[in-house]
Order: structure tokens, then sequence, then C-alpha cells
């Protein structure tokens, strides 16, 4: 069964004449009657009497609803598609790590809504690894996460590596570890830590680490949001790893402050990741370009203090 098929008899049931329905349709007459013929060879019953005024069966009255609604539903279904590739598309739906939703999205969402006014911008801070399985499930347009290779290795996944930035340990500023430049992993592990809770990558790589050095993570409590990390630890006891850029606002802390491990120093790579045939709709790929042009012309620098030009 062919669409042009279905158009042909809801042409002709329209009209009542083979006639007017090739008028309609721009095509011959000859070819409406056999795209009608081979429509009733598909379905095995005549749709129509052909007399002076055709008129439908039995057959073709039943069908009639049916046959309105398959070509109404295809027609929808193309102007749908068309808006899409058109760059009208309702929402566009972006994850990313709270460090990233708080201190280099906000230019790029102002920026976004100036040039897409009628498209709904929808932004969750979500954890990495969170956060790409929901852009699998295709219930996301794009992230901004840390990377996971094992996640992103699929051969429909764009990524775009956005920054490097070194992991170092938040502790209240009169905690006995404030006291040195750097902070040895020898002496970190003696201390107990507020994680992030799992689906976040933070907590992977902080894992892995422990693991690497063969001494065991003494995690005393789990966090998702960076304000309650910086609650329970100001309080004196508890430390946390978190990236640098994570607390950019560190400075106007007093209670608080944030010393790099030593052998190793740990890092982390914030990239952005989507769908190569996301990238194909206009207003995924302009968010995508919105964030390079950010990361380029605001770039991240750390340091001993980080610096957000």
């Amino acid at each position: 069964m062919r669409l042009e098929q279905i158009q042909a008899f809801l042409t002709v049931a329209e009209t009542g004449s083979f006639q007017q329905a090739a008028k309609r349709c721009n095509v011959t007459q000859s070819t409406i009657s056999r795209q009608v013929q081979t429509l009733e060879t598909v379905l095995g019953v005549p749709l129509l009497h052909r007399t002076s005024h055709v008129k439908l069966t039995v057959a073709g009255e039943c069908f009639l609803p049916r046959a309105r609604k398959i070509y109404q539903e295809w027609n929808s279904a193309t102007l749908e598609l068309q808006d899409l590739i058109e760059g009208k598309q309702p929402e566009l739906c972006i994850a990313a790590i709270h460090s990233v939703c708080a201190y280099q999205l906000p230019p790029v969402l102002q920026r976004f809504c100036a040039e897409y006014p009628q498209v709904q911008l929808r932004v969750t801070s979500l954890g990495s690894d969170r956060a790409l399985k929901v852009l699998k499930d295709g219930l996301v347009d794009l992230v901004i996460v840390m990377n996971n290779r094992f996640l992103t290795a699929s051969a429909d996944m764009v990524v775009d590596h956005l920054y490097t930035e070194p992991v170092q340990v938040l502790m209240s500023a009169d905690h006995p570890l404030a006291k040195s430049e750097t902070v040895p992993w020898e002496r970190l592990v003696h201390y107990p830590q507020v994680v992030f809770k799992d689906g976040y990558g933070m907590q992977r790589l902080v894992q892995e680490q422990f693991q690497r050095q063969g001494v065991q993570l003494n995690a005393a409590l789990e966090l998702n949001t960076l304000d309650a990390f910086r609650g329970v630890v100001r309080q004196g006891e508890l430390v946390a790893l978190l990236p640098q850029g994570a607390i950019a606002d560190l400075h106007l802390d007093p209670m608080l402050v944030m010393r790099p491990t030593n052998d190793p120093v740990i890092n982390r790579d914030v990239v952005l990741v989507t769908t190569s045939d996301r990238l194909q709709i206009p207003p995924i790929k302009r968010f995508r370009e919105l964030v390079q042009q950010q990361m380029q012309l605001n770039p991240l620098q750390f340091s001993d203090k980080l610096v957000l030009n």
C-alpha cells in the first residue's frame, strides 16, 4: 500500500469522478485508475462502483475514514519533520554537571534564548554518568559532563573536549590539612570524606584513585549538591575532593580553602556530548556552537586560584 494510492482513492471519493480526481492530483486519469485498482488488489475488496458517477462500495465506506486518518497522519508527520529540520522544534533539553550549570552555561543560555525565542529551553543539573544515560535514552538532546569513555564510545556519539581541570581537596580553613600547601595522599586517607552519590563521575574518579593508591576511601557522607558540600565541610571535620572549577567563588568564603594533592595530581576532562543525528537539527547545532564559542572566548584558567575570565 502506497500513500499515492490512498490519495487517489480519497480524491475519487470526494469528487465522484476519476477524471476530476486526475485533474486535482495533476496526473492522468489512467494513473488514478491504476492506483485505485492496485489499492483494491492489496485490500482484496472493491472500493468503488464504477458508474457515471463513482460511488463507494460497502467496503469503500468502511475504509474511507481509515484512509483519511492515514493520510492526515502522514501529512502531520511530514510537517513535524519539516519543522524539525527548519529548527522549529518546541523544546531543547540539556543536562549538565552542577559546576557548568552554575558558572559556564548562563551566558550561553541567554544568547540561545535570544536567538531561538520559540524554543523552550530545559536545563537539568545531573551527575555525569546519569546525564549520559538519559542522553542515550533520548530524554535530552545534549549533555555537558565529565568524560566517561565507556559511555561515549559508540559511533553515533559526538564528543567535544571543553576543558581539563584539577581535582583538589576542599576543607575548612582551620582543618589540619589546611596548613600545608599540598596534601599528600598518605595524609588524606586518614580523614573522613564527603563524596558524590552514585551516578556522578566524580565519585567514580575518586574511588578509582583510592584503589590505585591501595587504600580504603573513608566515605562518611554522600551528597549531590555543591552547596551541601560547602555547608558540611565548613563544619570542620570532613573534607571533599572536588574539581577546582566547582567552587569558582571560593575566595569569597573565608571559612573554606582548597589544597591540591600531590603525587599524583588528579584531573577531570569536561566534554560536550550529543549524537550525530541530533546535530542535523539547527537549534542543537547552534547550542553546541555557542558552548564552543563561550569556552574559546572565556577559557577557564587554573592555578592556585580559579580565574574565570
